[in-house]
């Protein structure tokens, strides 16, 4: 299995998710602190031109590899990825299920703001701190989101690639 997590800008709740995922963030914590959300791998580091790649994050305990993606639009980069592993897989006759979770409706207003400051703007003073204050009213929900794409990967299916839109996790 291949888990992706994908959303607007691929730096901060796909980044979170991919702790969670890891177990490098415990969904124990009542409240992470800026420390904690400030070391996440990969948490508000990447920069426009780092858009569509796909960034490996580790293996977790199941041996499956953990990935994230900033895919900007994604009515144009998710079919096309979508797309691209059915070719491969069928090409190369792989028996692999490849999991898309979009964690994009986890984004709290703070979390965009902040976004927005920290990394289109370049004023770090002002949007770090909306980052942090996001990410610490987002985490649940983001550790939900993994467990239920945890879940949905497990289920018996026909399916090989999994899209997962995670609407009910909406900020």
């Amino acid at each position: 299995m291949i888990y992706i997590y994908h959303d607007f800008g691929g730096t901060h709740t796909t980044a979170i998710a991919a702790a969670y995922h890891l177990k490098l963030l415990f969904p124990d914590a009542t409240q992470l602190t800026k420390e904690e959300i400030l070391a996440i791998p990969y948490f508000n580091q990447l920069k426009k031109k780092d858009a569509g790649k796909i960034l490996f994050h580790g293996m977790d305990d199941e041996g499956n590899p953990v990935y994230t993606i900033g895919r900007r639009n994604d009515k144009l980069v998710m079919p096309a990825l979508h797309d691209l592993c059915s070719l491969l897989l069928n090409r190369y006759k792989q028996n692999e299920k490849v999991i898309f979770s979009n964690t994009s409706p986890t984004v709290p207003l703070a979390m965009t703001l902040g976004g927005f400051f920290s990394r289109g703007l370049g004023i770090d003073f002002i949007g770090v701190p909306l980052l942090v204050k996001g990410a610490q009213q987002s985490h649940r929900h983001i550790h939900q989101l993994v467990e239920t794409t945890k879940k949905i990967a497990l289920q018996q299916t026909n399916q090989q690639i999994i899209m997962i839109e995670n609407l009910q996790y909406q900020a």
